[in-house]
């Protein structure tokens, strides 16, 4: 009886997802209420776990949680470490969820809220979802190899040395971007600078006590943890209000760049479990909580979508970013979906503090699934806004006008009404000077998700709070990213450069890692310098480079991914891997192309430096800001030259995957798998 009730249950959770989906993709109705996207996001996701995730753990990957993982046999303290699966499950799910399911999908609401459900949903069950679940599959079964080692050994020489130089390039664009969303949302505000600012110590104690006071003590650490976190947004609004303290924790968009840098580089040299790993617990334990609450809220409220399933921008001239919705829709939301970053933390951090190999279905697939519910509440919370509002506030100045007048304007002749006075008014409500032009859309996710807290209970008074405890909640998820990804990019690093020179490739040799941490954190670094000097606000040109070298990435795990399940079962399950990996290389290279030949100023990074440099030969451009314009053709060209190298190298890669393919498939090369020996685990059930 108690099976044909659970074939039942899980029958029509199954059946409400098609029926969600469905009436979702052909509603046209004024307003759709943002019930109907949560429904089908939880049906979709719990089927996808049950059904097909799991087939991928017992049938594909054949896990057995009697083999000893690489955190035990190769325990060093340092990196390798066998971790409890539910702060491991907190780490992993803090480093993959970055700013990608927060922006993307806010970025990508210009287009309308239908695209981006659909794409979100689907997206990372058959895609997103599969690919870091058998990547953390791969890397822990080797040893815990990186992305690079693993295309080098399974792949070959060259595809694996091509892909270990692109996965390196691509990991400091993304960090460069990531960095950027933060100082945007950062940029002027006291309140969120402090809290954010707070959570770096209370990390380090919960790493102290949980090492040396009070070892196994999880629940204890995690409570004084989320207590202390919660007194720091109280404390970020009394330094704001503080004559002698704002100015201390207003910085400029320079000055947070260097404190992002600087805060990148302790991450990746100091110990994991020093600030890595219980800071980003500590943001799980934030994040999971905030995601938790903004779904009951969307529950309670029920909030209408303002925004329509297809807005005007369709047609590519999107004030936001340029581009029609094929492909940059695709490439905007990202990690929303499916992420190459993903990959480097499957195959960096994670798998060296996995304790057992069934650990790998929850961690692996489930985080996936939960980040892109979190893509969907991010998307739910920005059309839940007036379009106007919407608009106003992630539109940059260059495309609406500088001043707030000219800006509500140009948005109301869109046919998206908004009044200076409601942004004034709603400014003044969360406690901050103007939310014109707050590009990156980490704002107007705040704002979206403050309006939705504070009709739950509270009202217009307390929305400065949920809107400073959102940006909180919004830096701590994507400085999570900063931390574990360039620590990977130490990894990939040091083994490059361990061809070189041996001593530099040992993971656990403190000048190797202060010197690669500095070299990898000066690298993105100076992207990032560059996106906030950008008069456009780093987004238009940085945001679509992102997402293409995002996909790129996830296109080359797929690579690997396919050639390894090929290896282990010819082409019987290469098709979970394959068939992503097809479409991420025609969005991809489209997305591209475009990028780098598009004669659309907006939208071609060569189009933009040829526009600028005819201002500058027609005069237009005053003296004084000749330099500045000089370094921003500079840099265009030079993003030109980054998309173009990334698109070249990945197509390298996918090339010589296809001929190891056929070849392995006609028996012309030898079917040699690189997995590490069986070993019985020595672990008793509770350590684990």
């Amino acid at each position: 009886m108690r099976r044909i009730l659970g074939h039942v249950l899980w029958a029509g959770i199954s059946a409400l997802a098609a029926v969600s989906l469905g009436g979702i993709a052909l509603w046209r109705g004024e307003h759709i209420n943002s019930l109907w996207l949560v429904i089908a996001a939880v049906c979709t996701y719990l089927a996808g776990f049950r059904f097909y995730g799991k087939f991928i753990a017992a049938r594909v990957m054949a896990l057995d949680n009697k083999r000893a993982t690489p955190a035990e046999r190769l325990r060093n303290g340092h990196d390798f470490e066998p971790t409890n699966k539910w702060i491991l499950f907190g780490h992993h799910f803090a480093a993959i969820a970055g700013p990608g399911p927060l922006v993307g999908p806010v970025l990508a609401a210009q287009f309308g809220y239908l695209p981006g459900t659909l794409w979100i949903i689907i997206g990372a069950v058959v895609g997103g979802c599969v690919q870091d679940f058998v990547i953390l599959f791969a890397s822990m079964r080797r040893n815990g190899k990186s992305l690079g080692q693993m295309a080098r050994e399974e792949i070959g020489r060259l595809g694996g040395f091509t892909a270990l130089l692109t996965v390196m390039f691509i990991m400091i664009i993304l960090l460069a971007v990531i960095g950027l969303v933060v100082v945007n949302a950062l940029k002027g505000s006291p309140w969120g600078t402090f809290t954010i600012a707070a959570t770096m110590p209370i990390a380090v104690f919960m790493g102290l006590y949980l090492r040396y006071w009070r070892p196994g003590k999880v629940l204890e650490i995690s409570v004084i943890g989320f207590v202390l976190v919660v007194a720091s947004v109280f404390a970020g609004q009394a330094v704001a209000q503080s004559p002698a303290l704002a100015p201390w924790f207003t910085l400029s968009g320079a000055a947070l760049a260097g404190a992002v840098i600087l805060y990148g580089f302790l991450a990746s040299a100091l110990p994991v479990w020093l600030l890595l790993a219980p800071r980003d617990y500590l943001s799980t334990f934030v994040k999971l909580g905030v995601i938790f609450m903004l779904a009951l809220g969307i529950l309670f409220v029920r909030p209408e979508l303002e925004l329509p399933a297809f807005t005007r921008f369709v047609d590519g001239t999107g004030p936001i970013f340029a581009g029609k919705i094929f492909p940059f829709c695709f490439i905007t939301i990202a990690c929303g979906a499916i992420s190459g970053f993903h990959s480097l933390i499957s195959s960096g951090t994670t798998p060296k503090m996995i304790a057992r190999e069934w650990h790998a279905w929850p961690i692996g697939y489930g985080s996936m699934a939960l980040e892109s519910f979190v893509a969907i509440m991010a998307l739910i919370a920005a059309c839940a806004l007036q379009p106007g509002v919407y608009f106003a506030v992630n539109s940059p100045a260059g495309i609406v006008g500088a001043a707030p007048q000219a800006a509500v304007e140009t948005i109301t002749n869109w046919g998206f009404p908004v009044t200076t006075q409601t942004m004034s008014e709603m400014a003044s409500q969360v406690g901050e000077s103007t939310l014109f032009q707050r590009t990156g859309g980490a704002p107007s996710l705040a704002l979206g998700m403050a309006h939705i807290f504070a009709r739950t209970g509270g009202g217009q008074a307390i929305l400065g709070f949920w809107y400073h405890f959102a940006i909180m909640f919004e830096a701590l998820f994507i400085l999570t990213v900063i931390d574990a990804g360039t620590r990977v990019g130490r990894f990939m690093l040091q083994d490059l450069l361990g061809h070189i020179w041996k001593p530099l490739g040992k993971t656990g040799w403190m000048p190797g890692i202060i010197g690669t941490s500095a070299a990898i954190v000066l690298a993105w670094g100076y992207f990032l310098y560059q996106g906030v000097r950008d008069p456009l606000g780093g987004i238009n040109s940085l945001w679509p480079l992102f997402g293409i070298a995002n996909q790129l990435l996830a296109a080359v795990a797929l690579c690997v991914a396919t050639t390894i399940l090929i290896k282990m079962h010819r082409l019987r399950y290469a098709w979970m891997t394959a068939a992503p990996l097809a479409w991420l290389v025609v969005v991809t290279f489209t997305a591209g192309w475009q990028k780098i030949f598009s004669d659309v100023p907006r939208i071609g990074f060569l189009a933009r430096a040829a526009e600028l440099q005819a201002m500058i030969d027609a005069g237009k451009v005053p003296a004084a800001k000749l330099a500045e314009t000089r370094a921003l053709i500079f840099n265009e060209r030079l993003d030109a030259v980054v998309c173009g190298i990334f698109l070249a190298l990945v197509a390298t890669i996918l090339i010589d995957s296809i001929r190891v393919w056929i070849g392995i498939l006609r028996g012309a090369l030898a079917n040699e798998t690189t997995e590490a020996p069986f070993v019985l685990t020595n672990m008793e059930p509770e350590e684990a």
